[in-house]
This record gives C-alpha cells, structure tokens and sequence, in this order.
C-alpha cells in the first residue's frame, strides 16, 4: 500500500468506531483477535488494520493486476463514513451529484479520457477487460458494464465506440446513493482508480 494516500488520522478515527456499526453500515466483517476489518473491494478480499495503521489485498489472484493505490484511500474513507442506505439502482453522473457540477471540473474531472484513448474502436477489448473485472452487462451506450466496487458503492461505466465522424467516448456513472457515503473528494479518487485500472 502506498502509505502517503491515508492520513494516519483516518486510521486513529477507524479504531475509535465501534466495530459492530461500522460492519452494519459498510457490509464487512471485523476479526475481534485481530482487530482487522475485510472488506470486499471490486471482488478482491481486503483487510484493514487500523491499529496498525495498514491494508493490504488477501486474494490478488486470479485478477489481472493490483488495484490503483487510491482504492486503499477509498476502502478507508468507506469504513468510516458508508450509511446503511442500499444503492437505489439509478444512475446518475458526477455532475449530478451534490456540488458535482462545480467540483468535477478542472483538475477534478472524471479522466474517462484514458479508458477512451486505451480502446478508442475496440469494443471487444473494452468488453474483454470489463469482464475480467467481473463486470455485469447493461442495455446502455455501445457497451456498458456495472461493477460492484464495494456493496454500497456500485460504478457503471459506458463505452461509445467512435467512427470517422465522432471521437471514442466513455463515461462513468454512479449509484444516486454515493453522495450519502463518500464525500466528493473520495469519489474522485475512486473515479481515477475506475478509469485507471481499466485503462491501463
């Protein structure tokens, strides 16, 4: 893990939570001997120790590579602040979230660019990589995939082949529920580790 991204303050808050809401809330387990919660992030089994102040991936195989450093930043974040409220199933872009329109803009724009210029015609391989990050087909754009990242925080991400006449284009949406469990900062950082790990 890349220590830099998680303020130890973050950790120091996680230990004060009493471990019963914070699984409740997040959907996670908590192992009382050791002081460790596991946490599923994007398929893969997590754990957080926030005594010692770590996380680390316990089952990186079979997946293609390790997560971007910022899920370990979001998978925190989360622990600390999920609620109890289930995805609603409506989609919604970062625009719409609350602030979106002003927040995601500038040097916090959505890098949807990185997904676009890796496949730019290929919707096969777009198809391909989603699937191996265990994405679930949806009836929108040319190809489009949702992908549970954690049980509260589904992503979906859309894929519009080009031509001679338009650019490649991707997007991505978010469950109209993210705004009650992650502040806008931590949604951008989950934005570029999406963006990122399939892009690469």
């Amino acid at each position: 893990m890349n220590h830099d991204l998680v303020d130890p303050l973050y950790f120091t808050r996680l230990a004060e939570q009493d471990p019963a809401d914070v699984c409740r809330r997040a959907v996670c387990t908590y192992d009382e001997a050791a002081g460790i919660y596991g946490l599923t992030v994007w398929g893969r089994e997590y754990a957080v120790d926030p005594r010692q102040g770590r996380i680390f991936c316990v089952n990186p195989d079979p997946y293609p590579e390790p997560l971007h450093p910022y899920f370990d930043l979001f998978a925190v974040h989360y622990l600390l602040s999920a609620t109890e409220v289930p995805p609603a199933g409506q989609w919604i872009s970062e625009k719409d979230i609350p602030g979106g329109s002003t927040f995601f803009r500038g040097p916090h724009a959505v890098p949807t660019h990185g997904i676009a210029s890796r496949f730019d015609e290929d919707i096969q391989g777009f198809t391909r990589r989603c699937e191996q990050y265990g994405g679930t087909r949806l009836a929108l754009a040319d190809a489009a995939f949702s992908f549970f990242i954690t049980p509260r925080v589904p992503v979906a991400v859309l894929f519009w082949q080009g031509d001679e006449e338009f650019p490649t284009e991707a997007k991505l949406l978010f469950d109209k529920t993210i705004a009650r469990h992650l502040a806008s900062d931590i949604v951008y950082a989950l934005a570029v580790g999406v963006c990122e790990q399939l892009g690469q």
